[in-house]
């Protein structure tokens, strides 16, 4: 299992334009991944559960990968979240 916990900087949150990047990003792993936010753990490959959690910025997010991949997919998604999803 690899980790890695962040926070959310672009201006208007993970909307459902970030969402579907994060969605798509995520999905090209074979491993499973969740991001684990206000107490509440969701399928970081299901825009609908990501959606959900109403992640604003300065919300803080774990990003957890478990896998044959789990590292690469950890990685991508943290450069995703700090690009700040190519907002700013």
């Amino acid at each position: 299992m690899t980790e890695e916990t962040l926070t959310i900087e672009n201006k208007t949150g993970i909307h459902a334009r970030p969402a579907s990047i994060f969605v798509q990003t995520a999905s090209k792993f074979k491993s499973k991944v969740q991001i684990k936010a206000k107490g509440k753990t969701v399928d970081a490959k299901s825009i609908l559960m990501i959606m959900s959690m109403g992640l604003v910025k300065g919300t803080e997010i774990t990003i957890c990968a478990d896998g044959p991949d789990e590292a690469d997919a950890v990685a991508a998604l943290k450069e995703l979240v700090e690009s700040k999803f190519g907002e700013e």
